[in-house]
């Protein structure tokens, strides 16, 4: 894997949001979305800390909502081990062609979620989605064997939500329900049928890595 991405500023919502503020006005999927954003901030693979990406918020996580939407983190929530409602906000439509999602709730949309969206518009059957910063997994996809989007593709732009539809139809990114954002420094995304199959997905990899992280060091 060709791992050439530079330091791309993190964070930075590169679609146009037409959101409407105010109060969530869903909160089917939030216990399981909450849970297990607070163990993935627990692992450091959402979060935000002084010593990474320059200060910015990394990670995000999502759970379909009905047929036509998702919940997602807000942008630059990553600080808190706990989010709240308040920080969650619900994506009604998306264009990826016309790089514009819509969105309802008290803040933002991560600066990923249209990847997110494309995903669920791949896989009718996918509940949940994790954006995660893992550098473990990131620099071990080829020994993991993990798909992974082209190195000079950007996150959150509509040229991203087309290498993931050309994963889909080229690699076994669909059944592996995971795959490695070589362009986007540490970027690894994983998906499934709800929150609780997504999650597990992403900690398996990284106990993988650490594995082999663990049989190098014996060489």
């Amino acid at each position: 894997m060709n791992l050439n991405a530079g330091h791309e500023r993190e964070g930075v919502i590169k679609f146009n949001c037409l959101h409407t503020e105010g109060p969530l006005p869903v909160e089917k999927g939030l216990p399981q979305l909450l849970a297990w954003r607070r163990i993935l901030h627990g692992l450091g693979l959402i979060g935000q800390t002084p010593e990474r990406y320059d200060g910015y918020g990394f990670g995000n996580i999502s759970v379909r909502v009905g047929e036509s939407g998702f919940l997602v983190t807000g942008t630059q929530t990553g600080a808190p081990l706990a989010l709240t409602p308040q920080q969650c906000v619900l994506v009604t439509a998306w264009d990826t062609r016309r790089n514009e999602i819509r969105s309802q709730g008290p803040v933002r949309p991560s600066s990923e979620s249209m990847t997110h969206a494309v995903l669920y518009e791949l896989d009718p059957l996918l509940g949940c989605v994790i954006h995660a910063h893992c550098p473990d997994i990131w620099h071990k996809g080829d020994a993991l064997g993990l798909p992974a989007t082209r190195s000079e593709v950007p996150y959150g732009t509509p040229e991203m939500a087309e290498e993931v539809r050309r994963l889909w139809r080229e690699t076994d990114a669909p059944s592996r329900g995971i795959f490695v954002m070589a362009g986007h420094e540490d970027g690894v995304v994983s998906y499934g049928d709800d929150a609780q199959a997504a999650g597990n997905i992403m900690v398996d990899h990284l106990a993988r890595a650490y594995a082999l992280e663990h049989e190098e060091s014996r060489r």
